[in-house]
C-alpha cells in the first residue's frame, strides 16, 4: 500500500453513499465536502418513493442537521448551489436487485461514473425482526456488491461493518474474515444465506396464516431472529446479519477492492467538524440518558471489563484513510476501529465521569427541577442483579398494584412510574449485557498499521487523524461526549 495525498484521491471522485440519513453517513458526507470541494460528485441513496421524496428526506433529515453548520459557514451564500452541483439525491432500496433505482438513463449514469462505493446503510436494533435485518444487513451488502460490479472505473468498495460480528468471545479478536457458514459456535452448520433466506420467506407465510395482527408476526419474527442469531453462536440478530452480510462479501467479490471497516461502540465527534456532535441514543449513550434523568439507580456489569468506544470523526477517518491505501487492490481488507488494545477504557471510569459530570450538572427536569444523581450500584454478575431487583423493586410493586386496584390516584402515579423505571432498566440489561461483561479486546494491527502509513507518507495526516491514543478519556467524556449528548440527544 501506498499513500500519498488524500485530497488529490478524492479529487474528481465520485461516491456513492447508502444510508445516507445514518449517524456516520451524515458525518462522511460533511467531512467530504469540507476537506474536498473538488469531489466531483457525491450520489446519496435514500429510501423513497420517488426523487422528490428522497430530496426532502436528505433535505430534512441530513442537511437541516447542526453538523453542517462549519461548512454552511464556509461556503456563505453559495451553499446551496455548492450543494446541488456536488450531490445528487437518488431514491432507492439497498434490499432491491440494482439497489432499488428505477430510472434506467440514471442507473447508467451512475455505473459510469462511480469509482467509490460506501456501504453504511445498516439496521441497528438488537431486536429487531429477522426479515428486516436479514433484508438491510445481509442481502444488501450483496446487493451493493452486485451494482458495485457494474461500476468499470471502481476503485474501491468500502463496508462499514461492526467489531462485533465476533459475538461475545473473549481474549484477543483478529481481525479477519468470516467465511460463508462459519460459526461461532463450532459445533453448528448448515448456516448459508440462501437457506437462511428460504426459512425467513417460509416463516412470514406461515406467520400469516396463524396470525392476523400485524403486531404478533412482528413479536414472532423478533422472536425467530434471536433464534436463529443463537443457534449459530451471535447473541443477537443485528450481529449476526451484519456477519452474514460480510461472508457474501468474502465469497462473492472476485476481483472487487473490498475494504471492511469495524467500529466498536461509536461515541460523539472529537474534533470535526466540531467536538461531541451525537444524533440519536448510540448504545452506552441509553445509559448515560437514563443516569442523568434518574432512571437508572442500578445496573449490572464487570466493572473491570473494558468498554471500547471511539468517536464517531476518527472513524470516519479511518474509512477515508483505508479508501485511499487499498484502492485498485483486488483483495479484501479488514479493519478493527477502535479503543481497547491502544487505549483501554474501563466500565468504572465510565460510570465515575457520569457521575462527576451530572453531580456538577444536573438535568432539569420537566418540571423545571434539577434531578439529583447518586452513585449507580453496580452488581457484578447479573444474578445478584436480579436478586436485588426482585426484593428491592419487584416485591414492593406487587403491594402497589393491589393500592393500585383501589383506585387511589397518588398509589396509581408510584405504580405506573415505578413500572417504566423497571422496564426501562430491565431492557437495557437484556441488550447489554453480552458487551457489559464482554471479556475481549479488538486486535487493530491491521489499522495501526494504516495509521504508520498515514504518517509517514501521506501529506495530510493531520486532517485525517483516527489514533485513539490521542483521547484524554476524562476529559473527552466530561467535557465533549456528555455535553454533547446532553445537548442533541436529550429529549
Amino acid at each position: 500500500m501506498e499513500l500519498g495525498s488524500i485530497l488529490h484521491f478524492l479529487e474528481n471522485s465520485c461516491i456513492l453513499v447508502t444510508g445516507a440519513t445514518g449517524f456516520l453517513a451524515k458525518i462522511f458526507i460533511e467531512k467530504i465536502l469540507r476537506v474536498q470541494p473538488n469531489v466531483k460528485r457525491i450520489y446519496v441513496l435514500l429510501r423513497a418513493q420517488d426523487t422528490n421524496a428522497a430530496i426532502l428526506r436528505f433535505n430534512t433529515e441530513v442537511i437541516s442537521k447542526d453538523l453542517f453548520r462549519v461548512l454552511k459557514g464556509n461556503c456563505g451564500e453559495n451553499f446551496d448551489s455548492f450543494l446541488s452541483k456536488k450531490v445528487r439525491v437518488v431514491a432507492g432500496d439497498i434490499t432491491c436487485e440494482n439497489l432499488g433505482v428505477k430510472d434506467t438513463n440514471l442507473l447508467d449514469e451512475m455505473w459510469e461514473e462511480i469509482d467509490i462505493v460506501v456501504n453504511s446503510a445498516a439496521n441497528t436494533n438488537f431486536d429487531e425482526r429477522y426479515d428486516t435485518s436479514f433484508k438491510i444487513n445481509t442481502l444488501g451488502a450483496l446487493h451493493v456488491l452486485g451494482f458495485s460490479k457494474k461500476c468499470p472505473k471502481l476503485k474501491v468498495l468500502l463496508h462499514v461493518s461492526t467489531a462485533y460480528v465476533c459475538g461475545e468471545k473473549g481474549g484477543l479478536i483478529m481481525e479477519k474474515p468470516y467465511k460463508m457458514g462459519e460459526t461461532l459456535n463450532g459445533g453448528t452448520s448448515g448456516l448459508h444465506i440462501y437457506s437462511e433466506k428460504k426459512l425467513m420467506e417460509e416463516k412470514l407465510k406461515q406467520l400469516g396464516i396463524q396470525y392476523s395482527s400485524q403486531h404478533d408476526i412482528e413479536s414472532a419474527m423478533k422472536d425467530f431472529g434471536i433464534q436463529r442469531a443463537r443457534k449459530f453462536g451471535w447473541p443477537n440478530t443485528y450481529v449476526f446479519t451484519k456477519a452474514m452480510g460480510e461472508m457474501v462479501l468474502g465469497q462473492l467479490k472476485e476481483n472487487v477492492p473490498v475494504v471492511i471497516i469495524r467500529p466498536t461502540i461509536i461515541t460523539s465527534t472529537f474534533k470535526e467538524p466540531f467536538p461531541g456532535w451525537a444524533e440519536g441514543v448510540r448504545t452506552i449513550d441509553s445509559l448515560s440518558v437514563g443516569y442523568g434523568k434518574g432512571k437508572l439507580t442500578c445496573f449490572t456489569g464487570d466493572p473491570e471489563s473494558i468498554v471500547d468506544v471511539i468517536p464517531a470523526d476518527m472513524v470516519i477517518n479511518s474509512m477515508i484513510v483505508a479508501m485511499a491505501a487499498n484502492a485498485d487492490q483486488p483483495n479484501e481488507s479488514i479493519y478493527h476501529v477502535g479503543s481497547s488494545v491502544s487505549n483501554p477504557l474501563e466500565l468504572k471510569w465510565f460510570q465515575e465521569y457520569g457521575h462527576i459530570y451530572f453531580s456538577q450538572n444536573p438535568w432539569i427536569d420537566k418540571d423545571g427541577k434539577p434531578v439529583i444523581v447518586g452513585k449507580v450500584k453496580l452488581f457484578d454478575t447479573i444474578d445478584s442483579f436480579h436478586r436485588y431487583m426482585y426484593l428491592h423493586y419487584l416485591l414492593p410493586l406487587k403491594g402497589l398494584e393491589v393500592l393500585n386496584t383501589a383506585c387511589c390516584q397518588y398509589f396509581d402515579n408510584i405504580y405506573v412510574e415505578s413500572c417504566r423505571k423497571i422496564k426501562f432498566v430491565m431492557r437495557l440489561v437484556d441488550l447489554y449485557v453480552p458487551y457489559l461483561f464482554f471479556k475481549g479486546c479488538f486486535d487493530d494491527l491491521n489499522t495501526e498499521k494504516l495509521r504508520r502509513l498515514a504518517k509517514e507518507s501521506c501529506v495530510e495526516a493531520e486532517m485525517f487523524y483516527f489514533d485513539p491514543k490521542d483521547i484524554k478519556w476524562d476529559e473527552y467524556f466530561m467535557k465533549i461526549h456528555i455535553p454533547g449528548t446532553v445537548k442533541y440527544v436529550f429529549k
